[in-house]
């Protein structure tokens, strides 16, 4: 088997990173599950342990799983601009990564990759710390679909720096202004209750209650995937929502998942309407525009999918306050019968514009 890895790993030589090659050569040799004397290191190649350059992005995120709803997924708030597009890394049916402090952004795809392989998220931890030289000054967390968590924060972490693993999640975070940070996270973890998004989200302002990250604030994201996927891929990214640049990016990321959330109330209601299921349809579009109370389109396509169904005195209320508002959407609506989304019938265009002038 050695002999098959070394052969193994020189092929893979001059590729990047050498280290995608190794990690599969190691996982498919047994010696991978024996003693720490017994397995080889994982590097780059002979003397070429794993690096990367420092990206200080300090922070504090929360990884969970919930199996009873089928879902995983991270959170994350740091002065840094677009932390969501370096923390925050979640696949279906793979697992969860956040990858933080001085940054190696590669723990996230080389952490999926390995969970994927049918490593645990602490094999998968593990092997990617020791072929990182500078391991010391990482903090990252992993978790699963079994529901294995685990974390490492690094010893050479700007304090206040720490994390907490409990029953389905772990919480981390480094450069805080005090050590009570992440123990509040936990905190907000655990008695929270609602979904998956709001016991994150409580996570993240418990953080921010208690002092937060040292600099301040600057972004935030929220990802959130299916354990069990099901149907095509796309189906399977429950929610994910990033600020890039904010003052207030946590209360900017809680507008963005009630606006989601209206949204996918407007989804259902949009399919029930095609199924002639009404009472679920406009129960639908209630609850998204009791979230969304000044989106003009959710209630402008309310009424079009209403008037789709033959129910145009049912519309009428609900559009003409629109159309008196901004006179842009009568323009959209004239066009929508040349696009098969309207009957094409003149006649409730006609009773449409009739309704506008009483």
């Amino acid at each position: 088997m050695q002999g098959f890895l070394a052969s193994f790993t020189g092929r893979c030589a001059g590729l990047w990173p050498g280290l995608w090659c190794l990690i599969w050569g190691m996982a498919l040799s047994p010696a991978w599950g024996a003693s720490p004397a017994g397995r080889a290191d994982l590097t780059l190649g002979p003397g070429r342990p794993r690096t990367s350059p420092l990206r200080p992005v300090s922070t504090y995120s929360i990884i969970a799983i919930d199996p009873e709803a089928n879902e995983m997924g991270v959170a994350v708030q740091s002065h840094w601009f677009s932390v969501g597009s370096v923390v925050t890394w979640a696949e279906p049916g793979v697992g969860v990564v956040a990858t933080q402090s001085l940054v190696d952004v590669s723990y996230g795809p080389l952490g999926l990759d390995l969970m994927r392989g049918g490593k645990t998220a602490s094999e998968a931890l593990q092997a990617l710390l020791r072929a990182d030289e500078g391991r010391e000054v990482r903090q990252v967390a992993m978790l699963d679909v079994r529901g294995n968590v685990v974390a490492h924060t690094g010893s050479r972490c700007i304090p206040e720096a720490g994390h907490q693993v409990g029953k389905n999640y772990s919480v981390q975070a480094n450069l805080m202004l005090k050590a009570t940070v992440w123990p509040a996270m936990a905190r907000a973890f655990e008695t929270t209750k609602g979904d998956l998004a709001e016991r994150l989200m409580a996570a993240l302002e418990a953080a921010e209650a208690e002092g937060g990250d040292l600099r301040g604030r600057q972004s935030a994201a929220i990802k959130i995937v299916r354990v069990r996927p099901e149907g095509p891929w796309w189906r399977n990214v429950v929610m994910e929502l990033r600020v890039e640049d904010h003052p207030a990016p946590l209360k900017e990321l809680r507008r963005l998942i009630q606006l989601h959330r209206a949204y996918a109330h407007m989804n259902a209601g949009d399919a029930a309407l095609e199924k002639n299921d009404m009472a679920t349809a406009m129960r639908e579009y209630a609850a998204a525009e009791a979230l969304a109370p000044d989106n003009l389109e959710m209630r402008f396509w309310h009424a079009v999918g209403l008037i789709g169904v033959g129910r145009l005195d049912e519309a009428l209320p609900i559009l003409v306050p629109i159309l008196r508002k901004d006179a842009r959407w009568m323009v959209l609506l004239e066009r929508l019968p040349k696009v098969g989304l309207l009957p094409s019938d003149p006649a409730i265009l006609e009773r449409v514009r009739a309704a506008l002038k009483k």
